[in-house]
């Protein structure tokens, strides 16, 4: 067994073109570190939905020039099946460790395959790629981001060329291409005949941003921003300034582009005590600022945080500054939308809170929920809006047909500076909704493991031992989504319909994670009442998760 997994890690350094990841594995064939070889040899990393997303080293379970060439090797013999002998492939990178090498062995790839291939200029924005795929005609885009997972992980996300994250069966398709490729010495690899981009391109994705503003909108809200050690601070500045917005207050210690994310446990605004630099620094800045935004490191999502002087109403909380969730933040742009006359599909993922259809359902627009990520809310049909709960807002579909953390961080500071007008906050339209359409409060019970096995055991037990009701409220209906509905392909999931609350369970699909989505709804009728519906939605969603955490074992 071990002269195998010995033999097997000889066979992958004779043809790996990396020379760290080379005296990485070198160093552990010497030494017969024959754990850490089987870790790194037990399979390989999974082509998906989500394209790859793995930790940095050698070997095929990690992310590494070997694993990435094979993907694009791949790729590219889809592409060419697909009848697209010499299309164009665009390919954007962030700032992470080997972003640019892995974006740079993409393109020499799908040179070799006689594609052609553009790589953006510098590392910028996922939207800015998600952009760039139809504003240039490609056929296909890459984007080398992991997003805002740790500092030793990267990924590889493709987009088709509608501009849109793959879906099935295309992933399938790709990774069967992937698998086929008999050795990295069959992958022609030239060493130039790509293009790199100029700004022209980054220049048109901007001038588009300016389009999700009203004409002469009122533009006086003040921002403290952080790009989380990420690649959104010029981009996220050249907008606001465009646009007329004062100069966001940044937070200096993560303004700039950091692999290492120093000042962070997670580079993710949703993370405990990722956001405390902000809200120090809204607390220094004078005049006070309306709102924090906070990008995550490849800038496609968007957190706000507010003024708060009743303290934190769930999520991170800087005692006078609060995170606002994603629901919230979903449910305010709806809004605003609304107000301004859009017409068109409103779409949300199905973990997301049921508020959206409401306030959609009353302005008479059609509303759509699809599976959890943005491949599947870009596709809805008709879409003006779509937005999921995890802070991902697309607001221009017909430019980005993605997520984009620059452009909701432009709709939320034009509805922030309308509502200052009008002597109101974001607070307060919250407050509105909620009793025009009952308070809608969502929280999350999330479980991160090392070994993937929890949660399969988990999903299994809930499945075998059903619960019949969580917080004393019975269980009306229960889904098994990998059966799929009428309206939505199967996948790993369950869905419990109870009397006014709802309670999604899935596996996250990009991190070792379990991830469980509550909401409740408590009707309000009147503003005094909104104090007393809160406490409530908060202790059933406390005992919701208690007795979840039971039901599943975890």
């Amino acid at each position: 067994m071990h002269d195998e997994l010995i033999a097997q890690a000889q066979a992958w350094l004779t043809e790996d073109p990396d020379p760290e990841t080379r005296t990485e594995l070198a160093r552990l064939i010497d030494a017969k570190d024959h754990a850490e070889l089987a870790a790194r040899f037990s399979g390989t990393l999974q082509f998906g939905t989500a394209g790859l997303r793995g930790e940095l080293g050698a070997g095929p379970m990690r992310m590494n020039s070997s694993v990435v060439i094979r993907a694009a090797a791949g790729l590219a013999a889809y592409l060419k099946k697909q009848g697209h002998h010499d299309g164009l492939v665009v390919i954007g990178y962030d700032a992470r460790h080997k972003s640019y090498d892995f974006a740079r062995d993409t393109a020499a790839v799908m040179t070799g395959a006689g594609l052609r291939a553009a790589v953006l200029p510098r590392p910028l924005p996922t939207p800015v790629l998600a952009f760039a795929i139809r504003h240039l005609g490609a056929v296909a885009g890459v984007e080398v981001t992991a997003s805002h997972n740790p500092p030793r992980d990267n990924g590889y996300k493709v987009y088709l060329g509608d501009g849109s994250q793959i879906v099935p069966p295309a992933d399938v398709d790709i990774a069967a291409e992937i698998a086929a490729v008999p050795s990295l010495t069959t992958v022609r690899r030239p060493t130039e005949g790509w293009d790199t981009l100029d700004d022209s391109v980054l220049d048109a994705y901007l001038a588009r941003t300016d389009a999700v503003l009203a004409k002469d909108s009122p533009r006086t809200a003040r921002t403290v921003y952080t790009a989380m050690h990420g690649v959104g601070k010029d981009v996220l500045l050249a907008a606001f300034a465009r646009a007329g917005f004062p100069e966001p207050a940044l937070v200096t210690e993560q303004a700039d582009p950091d692999p290492d994310f120093p000042t962070v446990a997670f580079p993710n605004p949703e993370e405990p005590g990722a956001m405390d630099l902000a809200f120090a620094t809204a607390r220094a800045t004078t005049p006070a600022p309306d709102l924090i935004i906070a990008n995550d490191p490849d800038a496609d999502r968007c957190a706000v945080a507010v003024q708060d002087g009743q303290g934190g109403q769930g999520g991170q909380d800087g005692a006078d500054w609060r995170m606002l969730r994603g629901d919230e933040v979903g449910a305010l742009l709806a809004a605003h939308l609304v107000r301004r006359g859009a017409t068109g599909t409103f779409a949300e993922s199905i973990v997301s809170s049921s508020l959206l259809g409401r306030i959609a359902e009353k302005a008479g627009l059609p509303h759509v929920e699809t599976l959890t990520g943005f491949k599947w809310i870009a596709r809805a049909g008709g879409l003006r809006y779509g937005y999921e709960e995890a802070l991902g807002y697309c607001v221009d579909p017909d430019g980005v047909r993605d997520k984009d953390g620059i452009t909701a961080a432009l709709l939320i500071t034009e509805l922030a500076s309308q509502l200052k007008e009008e002597g109101r906050t974001l607070l307060d339209l919250l407050d509105d909704l909620a009793v025009e359409h009952g308070l809608h409060a969502t929280d999350q019970l999330s479980v991160r493991v090392e070994d993937l096995s929890l949660i399969t055991a988990a999903m299994r037990r809930l499945r075998e031992q059903p619960p019949t009701e969580l917080a004393g409220l019975p269980i009306t209906r229960t889904d098994d989504l990998t059966q799929g509905t009428d309206t939505l392909p199967p996948t790993d999931g369950l869905r419990y319909t109870l009397d006014g609350a709802r309670v999604i369970v899935r596996p996250s699909g990009t991190e070792p994670k379990l991830k469980c989505y509550l909401e409740v709804v408590v009707p309000v009728a009147t503003h005094a009442g909104l104090p007393d519906a809160r406490a409530q939605a908060t202790d059933l969603l406390e005992s919701i998760k208690r007795d979840l955490s039971t039901a599943a074992g975890i």
